[in-house]
């Protein structure tokens, strides 16, 4: 029985263009890259005899020098053959990074155990037989895979495992069905049509082109990126790890899946109406991210409302959240609701006439049910600012 490895999706120069801080873009990009060591270090502990790359290893068709440079070190020192196609992300077409000479004489020099399949024919191995179906293009109207039901099938030999090798999204499974997201969008072209007739020739289908873990059919597995890349629709959701397979001519293949992620993307829902929850948010959060926020990524869906001080005691942990997590990013609100209590320390004050006054005016507009919400967010503010002002 055959063991490999099966991956895709690793984007290398990801931009990460919503993270403001430059040095938190350095470390994630930094981190997808260092994943290769720790997919090495798997190759070796499964004794894979190679490493099949679904599409994507570059998030561009034209990577910089040093991210070429950078890669190749790494794949040199895994050992094992490294067998890799286009994806959408950095495919074919003439001029990209595989047609380039600095590419092919890097690989060369650090890593000669790389092998780009850019024609669409059977690879031939003495383990197994390859069907790779590169991206010759970003956007192909055509089925990639359509060139293998044209294969003689007699002609290839029967003794090893058949392995397809393609990116691009499986006719019948929608964006909603996998990962796509407003940040990452799903494509209508590239689509794969793997029908009984084809699978019942092969024995393993590594897919590349969604970023999560997902089996589509006994045989078909698309591995998703080994280092997250966003934040979890839903609590299945798995994503950060590499395919252990083990296939062989005419059995269903054994696919376990090994953690490689550094980085934890989390999605957490918050509903605040008082300060005792705030101070249950702040233990759930702990428990969360531990004592590493810099290793974490989260996405918050705010809701509810707090009075004014304890506004700003989350005002607080949001300035102390953007600080130490890599990305927060954040959907929803959580509004400002001033209790009777403090409307009244505002807007009575004897020694203090302007407050006062200004507190007055504000709640009065406030207090218009046709207000519109932009204008009440405004106001919101400025008494909070107020609140803030006479506190101080």
């Amino acid at each position: 029985m055959l063991s490999f490895l099966h991956s895709a999706d690793w984007q290398i120069g990801k931009p990460y263009a919503r993270v403001e801080d430059p040095d938190k873009r350095a470390k994630l990009r930094q981190v997808r890259i260092a994943a290769i060591d720790r997919i090495g270090q798997c190759a070796l502990d499964q004794d894979a005899a190679f490493l099949l790359v679904a599409g994507d290893l570059f998030d561009s068709p034209t990577p910089s020098s040093s991210d070429i440079s950078t890669v190749c070190q790494a794949l040199g020192r895994l050992d094992c053959p490294v067998l890799v196609i286009p994806g959408n992300h950095d495919h074919g077409a003439p001029g990209s990074v595989w047609h380039q000479r600095f590419f092919q004489e890097e690989c060369q020099r650090r890593a000669p155990n790389i092998q780009v399949l850019l024609e669409r024919r059977p690879v031939v191995l003495e383990q197994a037989i390859v069907l790779p179906c590169p991206l010759l293009r970003r956007s192909d109207s055509q089925d990639p895979t359509a060139w293998v039901r044209s294969i003689d099938w007699e002609s290839l030999p029967n003794d090893r495992p058949r392995l397809l090798l393609a990116h691009g999204s499986i006719h019948g499974f929608s964006s909603n069905d996998l990962d796509a997201d407003e940040e990452n969008t799903a494509s209508a072209l590239n689509q794969l049509r793997l029908d009984d007739g084809l699978l019942g020739q092969l024995d393993y289908v590594a897919l590349g082109d969604w970023h999560g873990l997902k089996q589509v059919h006994a045989k078909c597995w698309y591995s998703g990126t080994p280092e997250p890349d966003r934040f979890p629709r839903h609590d299945a959701y798995r994503d950060g790890v590499v395919l252990a397979v083990r296939a062989e001519r005419g059995g269903l293949p054994q696919v376990t899946p090994v953690a490689t992620a550094a980085l934890q993307w989390h999605a957490a829902a918050v509903r605040l109406s008082s300060d005792d929850e705030l101070e249950r948010f702040e233990v759930q959060l702990q428990g969360l991210l531990g004592d590493e926020p810099g290793q974490h990524l989260l996405l918050l869906e705010e809701s509810g409302s707090l009075s004014l001080a304890g506004h700003r005691r989350y005002d607080a942990l949001i300035e102390r959240l953007e600080a130490q997590l890599l990305r927060l990013k954040r959907r929803g609100r959580c509004a400002l609701t001033p209790d009777p209590a403090e409307l009244k320390a505002l807007s009575q004050r004897p020694s203090d006439p302007l407050i006062a006054n200004v507190a007055h005016r504000l709640q009065s507009e406030l207090d218009d049910t046709a207000l519109v919400e932009e204008r009440r967010e405004l106001l919101q503010l400025a008494l909070a600012e107020l609140h803030r002002c006479a506190r101080d």
